[in-house]
């Protein structure tokens, strides 16, 4: 697998975000969310002001894996750092796919990193095994 980084300094062009976003539409599943909000923490990570990154893994040309992280700009007091979307093609699942990913992502960050996982979500286990612990309780109020 071959796996592209954007950044701020490197970022990636129209075509390749929206392949990113298309991709992630697709493959969240049940835990997904629209386009154009997938396409912000997108635009979020490459923007100079606010900065993370984009990682896309592909094979023979398409996309089977992507993450998006965005810098918080708190390091200290929060994690700097929050992972806002994985997902992993349905047919490359089980294969190590999302594990090098998410080692890929983490060896990229500076600092601390944040998740938010559904209980039932069968990636719950891989964060775990990489050392993400569940430390609080989250709460929101939606308005």
């Amino acid at each position: 697998m071959k796996i592209e980084k954007y950044t701020p300094d490197h970022p990636a062009d129209a075509a390749a975000r929206d392949a990113v976003a298309s991709f992630l539409e697709n493959h969240l599943d049940q835990f997904g969310d629209p386009k154009e909000h997938i396409r912000m923490a997108i635009d979020y990570s490459l923007d100079p002001a606010r900065g993370g990154f984009v990682l896309a893994g592909s094979e023979d040309g398409k996309v089977i894996g992507a993450v998006v992280v965005n810098d918080t700009k708190m390091g200290g007091y929060i994690p700097a750092n929050i992972l806002v979307y994985i997902a992993v093609d349905g047919s490359m699942r089980g294969k190590g796919v999302g594990r090098k990913l998410m080692e890929k992502a983490i060896a990229s960050s500076t600092g601390g990193i944040a998740l938010h996982v559904e209980p039932d979500n069968p990636a719950k286990k891989l964060y775990e095994s990489l050392g993400f612990t569940n430390k609080y309780l989250e709460m929101r109020l939606q308005q």
